[in-house]
C-alpha cells in the first residue's frame, strides 16, 4: 500500500489475527450498537436540511435581486458549495442515515438529488450501493470500471487511441476533469431513466426536467444569455470540483481485491480498501463526513455526526486484529491518489 501516515500495521490482506474472518466484525458491531451510534439523529438532520434550504433560497433571492450584473457571478461559487452540501444530504438519505423507512429516505433523496441538483437519485443509489458492496473490485465496483480514467495496469494496457494518450497523463488531468463532473452526473441520470421501472421513471423524469426548467428560468430571467451561461459554467464546474475533492481521497491508491484470490470478510473488505482523512470540524464540513470513509463503509447507515465518535472504536479494533487502518492528511490523501493514477499510466509513457 502507498499510504504514509497513521497506518498501524501492514499485514497481508488475508492474514488472520486470532479470529476467523467472518467473526472479525461482530465484536465491533456490538460495541458500536452499545454506544447507540447507529441510532437516528433526526434533530441534527432536520437542522442540516433546513439551514441548507434557507441558504439556497438566499442565493436564489440574491441572483434575482442583483439581476443582470457581473456581480451575480460572486454567487456562483456559493451556490456550488451549497450544491455539494445538498449532494451530501442526498448521499446520507440513500444510506438510510436520515430516516429508517425507505419511502421517507427516497423522498428526501428525490428532493435533494433530482429536484435541487438535477441528478437521478435512483441511478446514483444503485451505482453507489454496488460500490459499497465491493469497493475497489475491478469486476464489481462501478467506481473503478475503466472509463475516462483507469485504475489498474491491466486496464491501462487495453487503452488505444485518444484514451491511451489520456491515460498517460491522467494524474495531471484528474482535477481538471472533475470540472465536468457536475454536468456528467446530470447526463448519467437522464440516460438511466430507460433502466428504471415505469412508475419510478415518471417521477424521476418529472423532477429532473423540473430542475432543468427552473434552473434555466432563474438564470435567463435574471440576466442576459451570456452572463447566464458564464454563471452556469462557473457554478457547475466548481460543484464538480468540490465533489471530486470529496471523493478522490477515499479509495484511490488503496488495496484492490484480487479477483481470483481469497474473499475477504466485511471488515477487511471495507477497511483495507478505504482511506480516512484527518482533520477537524472544517474538514468534516468540507468533505461531508466522507473523511471518515472507513467508518462509513463499515456502517453505511450510521448518521454522519456519529462517524467521528465511532472512529476510536474502529481504530482500536483494527489495531487489535492487526488490520491496516489508513489515515492521512487532506493534502497527502490527494498526493497518494494522484500518485496511484500516475503509476498506472507509467508503462504507457515509456513505450
Amino acid at each position: 500500500m502507498t499510504q504514509t501516515a497513521a497506518v498501524l500495521t501492514q499485514p497481508s490482506p488475508g492474514e488472520g489475527a486470532g479470529q476467523a474472518p467472518g467473526s472479525e466484525f461482530a465484536p465491533l458491531l456490538r460495541a458500536v450498537k452499545g454506544r447507540g451510534l447507529l441510532e437516528r439523529r433526526h434533530g441534527w438532520y432536520a437542522r442540516e436540511i433546513a439551514s441548507n434550504a434557507l441558504m439556497l433560497a438566499a442565493v436564489v433571492t440574491g441572483v434575482v435581486l442583483i439581476g443582470n450584473s457581473w456581480w451575480s457571478l460572486l454567487l456562483a461559487p456559493v451556490l456550488a458549495v451549497l450544491a455539494a452540501r445538498t449532494a451530501f444530504i442526498g448521499h446520507d438519505a440513500g444510506h438510510s442515515q436520515i430516516a429508517g423507512g425507505k419511502p421517507a429516505g427516497r423522498l428526501i433523496g428525490l428532493i435533494h438529488g433530482n429536484l435541487l441538483l438535477g441528478m437521478s437519485y435512483a441511478w446514483w443509489n444503485d451505482k453507489h450501493n454496488r460500490h459499497h458492496d465491493n469497493p475497489n473490485h475491478v469486476d464489481k465496483d462501478p467506481d473503478v470500471v475503466a472509463d475516462v480514467l483507469v485504475f489498474t495496469s491491466g486496464q491501462a494496457e487495453e487503452r488505444t487511441g485518444f484514451r491511451r494518450r489520456l491515460t498517460r497523463n491522467q494524474a495531471w488531468l484528474f482535477f481538471p476533469l472533475t470540472l465536468l463532473e457536475g454536468v456528467a452526473l446530470k447526463v448519467h441520470g437522464f440516460r438511466d431513466l430507460r433502466r428504471q421501472p415505469p412508475r419510478e421513471r415518471v417521477v424521476e423524469a418529472l423532477l429532473l426536467v423540473t430542475h432543468v426548467v427552473a434552473y434555466a428560468t432563474l438564470l435567463l430571467t435574471s440576466m442576459s444569455l451570456g452572463r447566464a451561461l458564464v454563471f452556469a459554467a462557473v457554478h457547475q464546474a466548481l460543484f464538480g470540483l468540490h465533489l471530486g475533492m470529496s471523493f478522490a481521497p477515499n479509495h484511490k491508491g488503496m488495496e484492490m481485491p484480487d479477483r481470483d484470490g481469497e474473499r475477504w470478510g466485511h471488515l477487511r473488505r471495507q477497511v483495507l480498501t478505504s482511506r480516512n482523512v484527518r482533520g477537524g470540524v472544517l474538514t468534516d464540513w468540507f468533505l461531508g463526513g466522507l473523511n471518515y470513509q472507513i467508518e462509513h463503509h463499515l456502517f453505511p447507515s450510521m448518521p454522519r455526526p456519529h462517524l467521528r465518535r465511532a472512529q476510536p472504536l474502529v481504530r482500536a479494533h483494527c489495531l487489535e486484529l492487526g488490520v491496516a487502518y489508513a489515515e492521512t492528511g487532506l493534502v497527502d490523501s490527494y498526493r497518494q491518489a494522484l500518485r496511484h493514477m500516475h503509476e498506472v499510466g507509467e508503462p504507457l509513457r515509456v513505450q
